[in-house]
């Protein structure tokens, strides 16, 4: 006979919290956000750690590189999508990676020999002016000079003259050793009142470039996520038909973590795949994995050794995974249960892994909700999508300016790799759909935001960190009346783009 459920699940917007005791400690801007990524042992750190606790969905339409770049820097972590080549993967990975660190391998170099010419294709092809020049073209050859936009001008200098000619020469440059701390190199920026300061070994050759907008995005942006070189950190989406493969290439780009993309992760495909990262690479690969709603898909997955564990299934905005097979878990119940079940492990094992909140969220506030009912972070599909940094073009529909937002299910994405129970590779049916958002305009801007209002409810529930969110929250299920009452009613609300009185 089959297993029934006593009672109904539920869905973020069916609880409310109930407010704790806000000591005059208790303001905003004293709310720490960290949060584990991945698991640890009792005692320790874990390898890697949010700083805010949101992480991009792995889907064509919504992480790609420049997600990548605009989430790390604000202290999250995006996922690049796995539904494309292995290639073209591992190269946003890399990008991501290269794009902004504290000592920066040169990927725009130059020979004295070489013309002005050469100088705007090499301009065009990496969008980079700051060139070096060495004895050979190479990044780690013996560093002859310097070229930037500063060197020449187009309409004074013919196109076939030398770089030897123009190029600031290595005795007029300003150098450190290869032996200096990032401290050092940025107190020699500001002394010097440069822009990019080369950094050589004792025989001249060129080992890095250390740049001053990377010092000043550092100070713009003080939550952003470094890994121990001081490179964004990225994460990276797998599955489980080409991972022998594909994990390779990815971590060879850099890739920080890596997560399986699936709709469901209670399944030997899954354990076979973590299995052979982890015959492989031990614990150095960190991966995470899922999706599951309940303590068996839970215990199953943390078993099979994942880093951290997705949850929800059918709760996604673009996910029709409940209407066309009938399965899933409304996502707080899920989330209440699969949070139940890793304080459970961790009490028996003393391994502590962390948990995902994956689809559910309609509003800021069911952030907070996740944490509070035990996610550690949440994985965020639609509200990522809507910012400039997506991948996907921004439209004019009706007179307003909206993004393009599909499901990894959809006829469009075509991934039915996360879809695969061992059958054709192919997707027999659709399980998302293909749809537009709201621009919203700019990550930061947005993000901000939210975790403000994370924040000013973590307060009015006493808390000053997610575990003591999780440990003091008191959370009451709402009638369908109290969420009406919610909301504005019974008022004429006035359009804001008439309002005089703004």
């Amino acid at each position: 006979m089959a297993f029934y459920y006593n009672e109904a699940s539920h869905t973020f917007s069916e609880y409310l919290l109930v407010p704790g005791y806000s000591s005059s400690d208790c303001v905003p801007n004293k709310v720490c956000l960290k949060t584990p990524l991945v698991k640890y042992k009792k005692g320790e750190e874990p390898a890697i750690s949010l700083n805010i606790p949101m992480v991009s969905a792995i889907m064509q339409s919504v992480s790609g590189e420049k997600m990548g770049i605009a989430l790390a820097k604000e202290g999250g972590v995006a996922f690049i999508y796995g539904s494309q080549s292995i290639e073209s993967q591992s190269a946003m990975v890399s990008r991501v990676k290269n794009y902004k660190a504290g000592f920066v391998g040169s990927d725009s170099n130059l020979t004295p020999n070489q013309t002005l010419n050469d100088v705007l294709e090499l301009l065009e092809k990496t969008g980079h002016s700051t060139m070096p020049v060495t004895h050979d073209g190479s990044a780690n050859g013996k560093l002859l000079g310097m070229v930037t936009s500063r060197d020449y001008r187009v309409s004074r200098i013919d196109s076939t003259t030398k770089v030897s000619e123009f190029m600031t020469p290595f005795e007029k440059l300003v150098t450190a050793n290869v032996s200096s701390t990032l401290s050092d190199c940025n107190d020699i920026i500001w002394e010097h009142k440069l822009n990019t300061l080369p950094i050589i070994d004792d025989n001249n050759n060129l080992v890095y470039l250390v740049f001053r907008k990377d010092y000043d995005s550092h100070k713009e942006n003080p939550n952003e996520l470094l890994d121990s070189d001081k490179r964004y950190v990225v994460g990276a989406g797998i599955n489980t038909r080409d991972y022998a493969e594909r994990v390779p290439a990815l971590v060879e780009a850099g890739a920080d973590v890596l997560c399986i993309d699936s709709s469901e992760g209670f399944s030997d495909w899954q354990k076979i795949t973590i299995g052979w990262i982890r015959e492989h690479y031990g614990d150095t690969v960190k991966v995470g994995a899922g999706n599951v709603v309940d303590k068996e898909g839970f215990d199953f997955l943390a078993e099979a050794g994942a880093d951290f564990i997705k949850v929800g299934i059918g709760g996604g905005s673009i996910c029709i995974t409940r209407e066309t097979k009938g399965i899933g878990r409304g996502q707080a119940t899920a989330v209440i249960e699969v949070a139940k079940a890793r304080d459970e492990y961790f009490e028996k094992t003393g391994v502590y892994i962390p948990i995902c909140s994956d689809g559910g969220i309609v509003y800021d506030y069911h952030i907070t909700l996740a944490l509070a009912m035990g996610s550690d972070f949440v994985m965020l599909g639609r509200y990522f999508s809507r910012f400039e940094e997506s991948p996907t073009n921004k439209l004019m529909i009706n007179g307003n300016f909206v993004k393009e937002y599909w499901g990894e299910g959809s006829n469009r994405a075509r991934n039915w790799q996360r879809y695969d129970l061992g059958g054709a590779g192919k997707l027999s049916f659709e399980e998302g759909v293909d749809s537009y958002v709201p621009y919203a305009g700019p990550l930061k801007d947005n993000v901000l935001t939210t975790l403000a209002k994370v924040k000013s409810t973590m307060c009015n529930c006493g808390a000053l960190t997610i575990l003591e969110l999780q440990e003091n929250a008191k959370l009451t299920l709402v009638s369908a009346t109290s969420i009406v009452e919610g909301g504005a009613h019974d008022v004429i609300v006035k359009d804001k783009g008439n309002d005089n009185f703004k």
